[in-house]
């Protein structure tokens, strides 16, 4: 129960204060709570931090999770269906997109975490690639440099668009977002079909 105490206080401040404002005793006082506790729970600072991001990503992974299962079996229509919830759930709570995509990059130990989780969806995206379209040829790097660029785009897109330097819709940003990524799976599919001939 403190531990999530702790967790929820640190969302909070690393949310909004961001890494600067986001510390042992700010975090105590937000949550109330004795630092004693703190060091019950977390080493560090560090850990902590790594515990709200942690969280915020196994969030965004059932989001995605539920995205795909509720979508009609078509690959398009479920990463349109998955675009749209990921959008959905860092704009409804711009606290969660400063943790995955701002505040990473100023902590050390957080942004090996982004890192590592980075590469963990890079390899989700080619393992569901490869469901829905068949493994690519053996020494075949396409599909890797594909899902690459996905992951890191929409990172950046997300990114932009919450920054206010990209002034779409949400609906607009969906759309688009879909269909140039729908574009980049084809225009690697296909150049891997071409390598093959």
């Amino acid at each position: 129960m403190r531990r999530e105490l702790l967790v929820d206080a640190a969302f909070d401040l690393l949310g909004t204060a961001g890494s600067t404002g986001t510390t042992v005793r700010a975090v105590c006082q937000r949550s109330r709570l004795n630092p004693r506790y703190f060091y019950e729970s977390f080493d560090d600072l560090d850990a902590l931090v790594v515990a709200v991001y942690d969280r915020v990503v196994l969030e965004l992974r059932q989001v995605v999770i539920d995205a795909i299962e509720s979508a009609p079996a078509d690959p398009r229509q479920q990463l349109r269906a998955t675009i749209s919830q990921i959008v959905e759930f860092v704009d409804d709570d711009r606290r969660r997109a400063k943790v995955l995509y701002v505040e990473a990059l100023g902590n050390e130990a957080l942004n090996r975490r982004r890192i590592a989780t980075g590469h963990a969806v890079v390899e989700a995206v080619q393992a569901y690639s490869e469901d829905h379209h068949g493994p690519p040829p053996p020494g075949e790097p396409i599909g890797g440099i594909a899902a690459a660029i996905l992951v890191g785009g929409l990172s950046e897109l997300l990114v932009s668009w919450i920054d206010g330097r990209l002034d779409v819709s949400r609906t607009q940003l969906v759309d688009d977002a879909t269909t140039l990524f729908a574009a980049l799976g084809e225009a690697a599919a296909l150049t891997a079909a071409n390598r093959r001939t």
